[in-house]
């Protein structure tokens, strides 16, 4: 998250308010409601799981892997590749 200089975003009386409460302070001033996005969503890794799990689905389903092979395959445990598979 990148800083911005609040003088150069908020406006002079809106400024001169919050300088009465935290003066020198550094604020973190969350999304409003509604704005903030989905997890995963902006780094593209949402996307990128979902295609790992249909992927997981097909090739057990089409090359009849166990959830063990499959799980040897993808680095993850047999339990996380079940959830996968039922879902």
């Amino acid at each position: 998250m990148k800083y911005k200089n609040a003088s150069e975003v908020l406006p002079e009386k809106l400024l001169k308010e919050v300088q009465n409460y935290a003066s020198g302070e550094l604020l973190y001033i969350p999304k409003a409601e509604g704005g903030r996005s989905a997890w995963g969503a902006g780094s593209g890794a949402r996307a990128y799981y979902a295609a790992r799990n249909e992927e997981i689905r097909y090739r057990h389903w089409k090359e009849e892997l166990t959830a063990a092979e499959l799980a040897k395959a993808y680095g993850l445990s047999e339990e996380s590749i079940r959830r996968i598979l039922y879902q």
